[in-house]
């Protein structure tokens, strides 16, 4: 596990310095893994009509309910590795 933890921190710290910015799609997902991998399903109430950016986040995070926080943790680390 803490193998795991070490490799998402690393993965963290690299996806602040990618060498292109990822396309929306792919900005999204990483948010949605992220979010998902340090606090869990989202429980939080849907953004209204006004924050499109909110509720792409939030559609974003959504998508990832019932994934385990090792297996986001997993997920976000092999997308990273993908787009370095």
């Amino acid at each position: 596990m803490s193998d795991l933890k070490a490799d998402f921190d690393a993965a963290v710290a690299n996806s602040k310095n990618l060498s292109e910015r990822p396309d929306n799609a792919t900005l999204l997902k990483i948010y949605g893994l992220y979010k998902q991998a340090t606090v869990g399903d989202n429980a939080e109430k849907k953004p209204g009509f006004g924050d499109m950016v909110g509720r792409a986040k939030w559609d974003a995070w959504n998508g990832m309910k019932g994934t385990s926080s090792d297996d986001a943790m997993q997920q976000y680390v092999d997308l990273i590795k993908s787009l370095s």
